[in-house]
């Protein structure tokens, strides 16, 4: 036996050697899976900025274009922001144009009907928001009903209390502060710039534009330092640099021709706060876990002990809010609320999750890719309505973009099994 040992020593040492560039490639595969689903949908929006700007002659990034892109749209993306976190926890949610449409409703009655004071008036429409969301989420975690019959049932439901709500006809004008929130824009405080591609632009928000890159950039760099310390695989640095300095410019692209036109709009203030707070609540704190922990795996996440009924319960309440924060933002664009208003943005705001990169099975998605998904979809809107497409082919191409993303999640899943495998 004693002869034996070097010779299977040798032979283990040989097999070690070889088994470790298969361990690096399963490695590389993994983490180029995990780059490619994580970052596809920027490389995604990035490529139709780059075609519509091309196809419109720059109109696309005109400031005001930009400006009018980010109001147009503020009502989907907050729609998105909780349609993430639902479809992350294996849920849908139907009826969120309905809710948009009654508690704008609300507000106009509250406001321009019985001239109670806006900022009652916004409290109690959120309260009503609230309650609509109890009343979908108790159905749904605690009687056991399915989430599509529940907010299918009340897409319909909460349209008609829309309509009797109305009358079937629109009520406005509402007070200037609340079209202010929808349409107006911050003031100028620091004077403006008169240089080069800078001519014109506001200083105040050039700062802001500077102050949230150095947020990204801190942030981004916090969180790969800790997934290094636990010894998780991380990209490159220089790929990682170059991610950072890409958005840095994209962001501030950005900025500047709101800057040029009428400085930042008070609802993509509204909008950031939003995607702030609920980012934190992803990332930072137990509930956000609990959500993809429920997602991932309901049996698991309920052995684990999480209290799987009451996260359901307040994710459905919190889908209540926020479409009532959009019905508002909505009716106080339109500067009425109409018996209309709200139809196909529970559309708008799935599609925004699932092109941003929420898994069909729910437990993968992020708030910002909710956001890039739904600005995504904006873009396509705007552009091809820059070009004249008829409305035929710009939902051909929108319902090509969302196929599209499903395949494209399917597809980095089967690969990142592969390579695990």
């Amino acid at each position: 036996m004693t002869g034996v040992g070097p010779y299977a020593a040798a032979a283990t040492a040989a097999a070690d050697r070889s088994a470790e560039p298969a361990a690096a490639t399963r490695q590389g595969g993994r983490l180029f899976s995990a780059n490619l689903r994580q970052n596809g949908i920027y490389i995604a929006f990035a490529l139709i900025i780059v075609l519509f700007s091309i196809l419109t002659g720059g109109d696309l990034l005109a400031p005001q274009n930009v400006s009018n892109l980010v109001v147009q749209n503020s009502y989907i993306l907050i729609l998105a922001i909780g349609m993430i976190l639902i479809i992350i926890a294996g849920h849908i949610d139907l009826s969120a144009g309905s809710v948009v449409a009654v508690t704008g409703a609300v507000s106009a009655v509250l406001m321009v009907n019985n001239d109670v004071p806006w900022p009652l008036a916004i409290l109690i429409t959120l309260v009503c928001g609230g309650l609509i969301g109890a009343w979908q989420g108790y159905w749904i975690a605690y009687f056991g009903i399915p989430a599509f019959i529940v907010t299918l049932a009340g897409m319909l439901i909460f349209r008609a209390l829309t309509l009797a709500v109305l009358g079937n006809q629109g009520i406005g004008p509402f007070p200037v502060e609340v079209s202010r929130i929808a349409n107006g824009f911050m003031p100028t405080y620091l004077g403006n710039i008169g240089l080069g591609p800078l001519d014109g632009a506001d200083l105040f928000t050039l700062l802001i534009g500077l102050l949230f890159v150095a947020g990204i950039v801190v942030t981004q760099w916090r969180t790969r330092a800790g997934r290094a310390r636990y010894g998780q695989v991380v990209e490159p640095v220089g790929l990682f640099a170059a991610k950072l300095i890409v958005a840095g410019v994209v962001v501030m692209t950005v900025i500047v021709q709101l800057a040029r036109f009428k400085n930042l709009p008070w609802v993509l203030v509204l909008l950031a706060a939003l995607v702030l707070a609920y980012s934190l609540l992803t990332d930072r704190v137990v509930f956000g876990r609990h959500i993809y922990a429920i997602g991932g795996n309901l049996n698991a996440a309920n052995l684990s002990g999480i209290k799987v009924k009451s996260v359901t319960f307040w994710l459905f309440v919190n889908m209540g809010v926020l479409a009532a924060i959009a019905g508002m933002v909505f009716a106080g664009r339109l500067n009425q609320a109409g018996p209309t208003a709200g139809t196909g943005f529970e559309l708008d705001a799935i599609a925004a999750a699932f092109i941003g990169g929420a898994a069909v099975q729910g437990g993968v998605g992020r708030v910002t890719g909710a956001i890039t998904g739904g600005l995504l979809m904006g873009v396509i809107n705007n552009g091809m309505s820059l070009i004249g497409a008829p409305t035929e082919q710009v939902m051909l191409f929108k319902g090509l973009v969302l196929l599209a993303a499903v395949a494209f999640d399917v597809y980095t899943k089967r690969r990142a099994g592969a390579a695990a495998g």
